[in-house]
């Protein structure tokens, strides 16, 4: 069943925002940071049995110079310069296996798959990137409230920072061309392809499949699922925290990210979904800043089209880079 407002008043959704005064001191200092502790990424052949594409095991820095796993995949015996997609992981979920990323080698990109640091555990595919920030401190399982009193400390700080350098170290690549770099992902992915988005500039293309991670608020308010609901059971027992929590939350919310955007993005939403509510998802949408389209599952969940939104993902890039 429909799960939130009707579609007329969803696409009228422009809830006011709340971004925070410091919010580009914040992002600028933390990503300064991150390519200051950097060291030169390395991109190992890797046999994945495969005949048609060639893999690559990627560590790069991110996030306090860390080092973060990926895959890099390209079409056998391809010469650049190539449009590449950098692809985020969707809640709980790792890089997994070179085999789990075939579709956008196949369509004639470069593609360069982000692991994410602490998960790979959450029942499906699993991870290679350890956090070695843990913030301390109180928080609900999960990734949510992890550091959630201290933007400073806030486990998507690391995230999202490592999703910048992603990209960075994908324009790097000798087959990739930098001015043709889009970035994906679904869910969690989606909402981190939401903040690189507001965060780096030239990119070629923004595509957020139902995410994930925006108006942190009101999706409490209206759904008791998890991963939101890490911030309700938090919010629930920390009484007195629940103002320092939204505050935290307001340098991450993708539809901040969203106002700050300058590629052309392709969103998708479900309107069935009750995991990423379709009004936090067009919250972000009727935000964004840039040239922007919209592909509505109307009797779907959480699932989305999936590989119905992947076709047109295909269809949509192929517009603008033509690989």
């Amino acid at each position: 069943m429909f799960v939130d407002l009707p579609l007329d008043q969803l696409r009228a959704y422009r809830p006011e925002r709340d971004e925070p005064a410091d919010y580009r001191a914040f992002w600028d200092g933390t990503l300064d940071a991150a390519r200051a502790a950097a060291t030169p990424p390395t991109f190992t052949p890797h046999d994945s049995g495969l005949s048609t594409v060639d893999v690559h095991d990627v560590t790069f820095s991110g996030y306090g110079g860390h080092p973060i796993k990926g895959w890099f995949l390209a079409p056998r015996g391809a010469e650049g310069p190539l449009p590449c997609v950098v692809e985020y992981i969707g809640y709980g979920g790792g890089r997994g296996l070179p085999l789990d990323w075939l579709a956008w080698s196949s369509a004639g990109y470069a593609h360069l798959v982000m692991d994410t640091r602490g998960q790979g555990s959450g029942g499906w595919l699993p991870g290679d990137t350890p956090d070695p920030e843990g913030a301390g401190g109180p928080q609900t399982p999960g990734f949510m409230t992890s550091g959630i009193l201290d933007p400073e400390k806030y486990y998507y700080r690391r995230l999202f920072t490592d999703a910048v350098r992603a990209v960075e170290t994908a324009r790097e690549h000798p087959l990739v061309d930098p001015t043709r770099v889009a970035v994906a992902g679904g869910s969690q992915g989606g909402g981190i392809a939401l903040a690189v988005g507001g965060l780096v500039e030239g990119l070629a293309a923004v595509m957020p499949d139902v995410p994930f991670l925006c108006h942190y608020r009101r999706a409490t308010e209206i759904t008791d699922k998890a991963p939101y609901f890490e911030l309700t059971t938090y919010c629930k027992t920390h009484r007195d925290h629940v103002e320092r929590v939204f505050e935290t939350l307001r340098y991450f919310d993708g539809v901040n990210f969203a106002a700050h955007a300058t590629a052309p993005a392709l969103f998708s939403v479900a309107l069935m979904d009750d995991v990423c509510p379709p009004s936090t998802v067009y919250a972000a949408y009727n935000h964004w800043a840039a040239e922007k389209d919209i592909r509505i599952w109307s009797y779907n969940g959480h699932e989305g089209g999936q590989n119905f939104q992947k076709a047109e993902q295909i269809a949509y890039l192929g517009s603008l880079l033509k690989p």
